[in-house]
């Protein structure tokens, strides 16, 4: 069953159960490129932004009560999903996200006409361009739901989880301090370090994480709603931003700001940008400690095995009791493709032409899924790998005492180049530095036991200076 709709350029059948209208309908025709739609946090920050708009409209005369409220109530329902269903339209659609706009108009529109009592597709009492969408266009309602959605899957998704994370490597980093390990630069063996302060580097590392989630944050708090057309304002009274912006505010206990420059606001999507630059930097940073911490793990015989990593699922489908560090190579994988994005959110943010964007709809897709994927890989790497992780304090001892790299510890005392050359004895004879630095009789019993101590190796200091 279908039901007939005109727009101004003319007669489109409709499906008679959608929400949507005649623009929308055109859109699914034109662009059936993927299976990509946008989600639900996209979803619910338009009907945020719709919302707060029927209401500044309220309180600035342009619209009745009767008709805002209606409008209102169906961007509530818009907020709460009741109507994910009715947006079919595809990401790969108008570059300015038009399309998407107007399906939001027309679903609110047609759900405020029902509780109305009207017809749906009648445009009456509600009309979709004429109330719903009054003082706004989708040069500037588009780019605005992209830094509210995004801000909200950072505030509520990213940010608690890369806390979380430098809770749980925090923790770690206490546990394991006591264990001293052997350190490792260009792959090869270095001089000690203890475990809890290679974690400790780590637990850094989430920290910055999330400094920088805030920081993108930062970058979308401006709001470039209220710029209209081409960022000049044209058809909206000079408070509806303004008035617009404290209803969202109040609505998302948030903090956005009125577009300082309208014109830029509306053209460039530099802060989305910027904070897809501090998702990709999150990105690298995670695939340092998740690829650092399943190498500390490999083995478990045959690699470095200093530390043990839960075992969460069977490894393989042909090697019996084989457990793999899958969480590991999860978030690596999200990691990859957050970098996938970012360098799409660069190219679409050169899509800025003259006064507009022309890459929105794939900046809000890309933008949100980096987000959100890291966000979710994080928080299974936390609770399904980090907090269960235990040191191998045995394996530690024994690759500490054997690396020839415990050499470096007597340079201040012998020279670089006696201690150059024990260190080469000890590779040839399979023998360990201790061994050899004791048969050479270079040192003392105790100033040789003073200076290969391990554990005073992992802190700043040099042989004979006192404590």
């Amino acid at each position: 069953m279908v039901r007939v709709e005109r727009d101004s350029m003319g007669a489109v059948e409709i499906p008679e159960d959608a929400l949507w209208g005649a623009q929308t309908q055109r859109a699914v025709e034109n662009f059936p490129i993927s299976e990509l739609r946008f989600g639900r946090r996209f979803i619910h920050a338009l009907g945020h932004v719709k919302r707060a708009a029927a209401r500044a409209n309220v309180d600035l005369g342009l619209l009745d009560e009767d008709r805002g409220e209606a409008i209102v109530r169906a961007c509530d329902e818009l907020i709460e999903g009741q109507w994910d269903d009715q947006f079919p339209i595809d990401i790969f659609q108008t570059g300015s996200g038009t399309s998407t706009n107007m399906n939001a108009n027309e679903v609110i529109a047609n759900r405020a006409i029902r509780l109305l009592g009207g017809r749906v597709g009648s445009k009456s009492p509600v009309h979709p361009n004429d109330h719903v969408n009054m003082s706004q266009s989708s040069n500037d309602v588009i780019p605005t739901t992209i830094h509210v959605a995004a801000t909200l899957a950072l505030r509520e998704a990213l940010i608690p989880a890369l806390d979380g994370l430098h809770r749980a490597l925090d923790e770690r980093a206490r546990a394991f301090d006591p264990v001293v390990k052997t350190g490792r630069t260009h792959l090869q063996d270095a001089t000690p370090i203890r475990l809890g302060q290679v974690f400790g580097g780590y637990a850094a590392q989430a920290r910055k994480g999330g400094a920088r989630a805030r920081r993108a944050q930062d970058a979308l708090r401006e709001l470039p709603l209220g710029g209209t057309a081409v960022g000049t304002g044209m058809n909206r009274p000079a408070q509806f931003p303004g008035q617009a912006i404290v209803h969202l505010n109040q609505a998302l206990d948030a903090t956005f700001v009125e577009a300082q420059n309208h014109v830029e606001g509306n053209a460039a999507r530099d802060g989305v940008v910027e904070a897809s630059g501090e998702l990709k930097t999150i990105a690298v940073s995670l695939t340092k400690i998740a690829n650092d911490i399943r190498w500390l793990g490999s083995g478990p015989r045959n690699g470095l095995g200093e530390i043990d990593l839960p075992a969460v699922q069977p490894g393989s489908s042909i090697m019996p009791g084989k457990v793999n560090p899958v969480m590991a190579e999860a978030l690596i994988l999200v990691a990859a493709q957050v970098i996938g994005h970012d360098a799409a959110i660069t190219l679409g943010g050169l899509g800025g032409v003259f006064e507009l964007n022309l890459m929105m709809p794939l900046l809000a897709y890309d933008l949100l899924r980096a987000i959100e994927w890291l966000a979710n890989g994080t928080r299974a790497f936390t609770e399904r790998c980090v907090v269960g992780i235990e040191a191998n304090e045995e394996r530690c001892r024994e690759m500490v005492e054997r690396s020839l790299a415990l050499a470096t510890a007597l340079a201040p005392a012998v020279g670089y180049d006696e201690a150059a050359e024990i260190a080469k004895e000890a590779h040839r004879s399979g023998r360990t530095v201790r061994q050899v630095a004791e048969e050479r009789g270079l040192l003392s019993p105790e100033e040789l036991d003073a200076a290969l101590n391990p554990y005073r190796m992992t802190e700043p200091g040099v042989m004979g200076e006192e404590d």
